[in-house]
């Protein structure tokens, strides 16, 4: 019986479930790779992919709804693992992860529609700013895989694996849905100038 080089001989499967661990890696650091490069090249060519008359000014306070909501639903399913609710706790992170990749797909869609904004402070805030946003976007590209390093444990049934690694995503994940909503309540009065 020849086994496929990606898959495993998981009974029934294909899929995440099934997957060889080499195999989720590349799926993993691929898909990170396309989607950090992807928000790079439309960070670097604003309005690259426009088109005329859509309106994407209201999407940054958006950005910001589904930041501070994720931040929420990340706590509340922390808490719920430690009250031991694992299936109130996958429901919460499945919700969080979903507003996730929502945030992202709306995020791609301004950054390739609006133009860009400067921040306009000065003195020790400009500093601050600066700070926030550069952790943001350094902490907001290694979170990529952990969360979905941490999602597919979940889905393989590897509770170790995920618990450990859970344990490293939480704070940074958690730190870039605050700072998201930081970085838009400081760029707010700047947006469009």
């Amino acid at each position: 019986m020849s086994m496929d080089p990606v898959m495993t001989s998981t009974p029934g499967g294909r899929g995440i479930a099934a997957m060889s661990e080499r195999a989720l890696t590349l799926l993993v650091y691929g898909l990170s790779a396309v989607v950090v490069g992807l928000v790079a090249l439309l960070m670097l060519t604003p309005q690259l992919l426009r088109f005329e008359g859509l309106d994407v000014s209201g999407l940054p306070a958006f950005h910001a709804t589904l930041n501070g909501t994720t931040a929420l639903l990340l706590l509340l399913g922390v808490i719920q693992i430690k009250r031991r609710k694992p299936d109130l706790h996958r429901n919460l992170m499945v919700a969080a992860f979903s507003l996730s990749s929502v945030f992202l797909i709306s995020y791609v869609i301004y950054h390739s529609q609006a133009p860009s904004s400067r921040f306009g402070g000065e003195g020790l805030i400009r500093g601050v700013y600066f700070f926030i946003l550069i952790t943001h976007v350094v902490l907001a590209t290694v979170i990529l895989p952990l969360a979905l390093f941490t999602v597919t444990r979940a889905i393989r049934g590897e509770l170790g694996k995920h618990r450990r690694i859970a344990r490293v995503t939480f704070p940074l994940w958690l730190y870039v849905t605050v700072t998201g909503v930081l970085v838009y309540m400081m760029m707010a009065p700047y947006y469009g100038v």
